[in-house]
């Protein structure tokens, strides 16, 4: 019996033992695969069609996988059903956050929106969607929400009854399991010139630890490790979190290895608006991936859904044929690279709490039904001005049955800057995934010991 399945039947055995209220009414529950997908979407299309019905998404042969890993694109021959620009914004402008409509306000002249049909593309293996059913008859919220409790694998809250569920979905979800990838970060200028930074990381869920111990680690949500390749001057730094499932019983644990001291040391500044050195002040440290960490600074609030334009199957985006000098843009990305489509998303706003400190007062909070991926975040500074729009420009990687970004942004509607990651176009290598790893690979004495090699 794999450890799949041991840890749901040792959750099952758990509950019935315990009583532990369930988090949703098995009746609930059940429609899971239903009239919602397994993953609690609706399953149904929307009323005009527009957004079809999910029927299982994308195969897993949708398309060739080159030796490097990359994928082509399964929608290479569609044409936009039409172009959003400045001139006719007001006809589309229901559909649009307001940080999206503000970056047609920014760049007038230069930034448009190829709109293409829609595809719910999403699609995930099977254990993933037990992991999903399990989870919404026993994931329960502590600490005012600040953790999780009785949770397993990916997805704790499928049929989610509040914001910070819709979040928790986002945070815990499912990644491939085990992922390493080289990418860049870029920070154009005002012109567009740049100098991307390279990175490499590693993300592994306990489910791929060969040394899995749940006495020892039943608090991990993830262990990820992050080393920056170029330029020279920060070549060799490399950051390190132990990311936790209840954040109230044990925060999330950081390290950071310098390589010009040749030191390692706790990292606390690792979390919620600490300074990202290599970012020149265009993000803060939950900033990547959309948002990332304890959700406990804000109030959250869910507003409902709404129907969205938001980058979707960014096939083109993501081609190894193309230089990041082909992508890059004063203002903005190339807009005639980028693909958006009609999605349904979860709206769940965020509000800085009375006491509490961090660099944006509210954020916007717009997540993919499907995926449960930030699609949108708007972001607003204390003044309560909108500062700062980041879009994910999300894909399905068929090959692997799961869903990630081909890159994301981070608008500085202010500066009129923005921040491009996770760009792997002229990499020799795709992302992987699926490799195990061993616990031991991520503590402090192995940072110090990668960093002096």
């Amino acid at each position: 019996m794999n450890r799949n399945v041991i840890q749901l039947s040792i959750l099952a055995l758990t509950l019935l033992a315990t009583g532990v209220r369930a988090a949703v009414p098995q009746q609930e529950a059940a429609q899971l695969g239903g009239v919602l997908t397994p993953l609690g979407a609706e399953r149904a299309g929307n009323a005009d069609g527009s957004i079809p019905a999910w029927t299982g998404g994308m195969s897993a042969d949708a398309g060739v996988v080159d030796e490097a890993g990359f994928l082509t694109d399964p929608f290479a021959d569609e044409q936009p059903l039409f172009v959003i620009t400045a001139q006719n914004l007001e006809q589309y402008r229901q559909h649009l956050s307001p940080g999206q409509v503000a970056l047609f306000n920014r760049y007038p002249e230069s930034y448009r929106m190829r709109v293409y049909p829609s595809h719910r593309s999403a699609a995930m293996p099977e254990r993933i969607y037990e992991y999903a059913k399990s989870n919404a008859l026993s994931t329960q919220l502590v600490g005012n929400g600040y953790g999780l409790q009785n949770f397993t694998g990916y997805f704790p809250f499928p049929i989610p009854k509040s914001g910070i569920e819709v979040v928790w979905n986002h945070i815990a979800r499912y990644r491939g399991g085990s992922v390493m990838r080289q990418f860049a970060q870029i920070v154009p200028d005002a012109k567009g010139g740049f100098s991307p930074v390279i990175m490499h990381d590693t993300l592994v869920s306990p489910e791929f630890l060969s040394d899995y111990d749940p006495q020892k680690q039943n608090n991990i949500l993830f262990y990820w490790k992050q080393a920056v390749d170029a330029p020279a001057r920060l070549a060799g730094n490399i950051s390190l979190v132990h990311e936790t499932i209840d954040q109230v019983k044990e925060p999330r644990m950081a390290w950071v290895y310098n390589a010009g001291q040749r030191r390692v040391r706790r990292a606390p500044q690792v979390a919620y608006d600490g300074p990202i050195a290599t970012a020149e002040g265009h993000r803060v440290s939950d900033n990547f991936d959309m948002f990332n960490g304890a959700p406990d600074r804000y109030e959250w609030k869910l507003e409902g859904k709404k129907e969205l334009f938001i980058p979707y199957n960014s096939y083109q985006l993501d081609s190894p044929q193309l230089k990041y000098s082909d992508i890059i843009r004063a203002g903005h990305m190339n807009p005639d690279l980028q693909r958006y489509e009609l999605h349904r998303v979860w709206h769940v706003t965020a509000t800085l709490k009375d006491g509490e400190r961090h660099i944006y007062a509210r954020r916007d909070f717009y997540i993919d039904e499907d995926t449960w991926q930030a699609a949108v975040i708007d972001h607003f500074d204390g003044r309560g001005d909108l500062w700062r729009v980041a879009e994910a420009h999300a894909l399905q990687v068929y090959n692997q049955q799961l869903t990630w970004y081909a890159a994301e942004t981070l608008h500085d509607l202010m500066s009129g800057r923005y921040l491009v990651l996770g760009l792997k176009n002229e990499q020799r290598r795709s992302f992987e995934f699926g490799a195990m790893a061993n616990s031991s690979e991520f503590t402090p004495n192995a940072l110090r010991q990668s960093g002096m090699r």
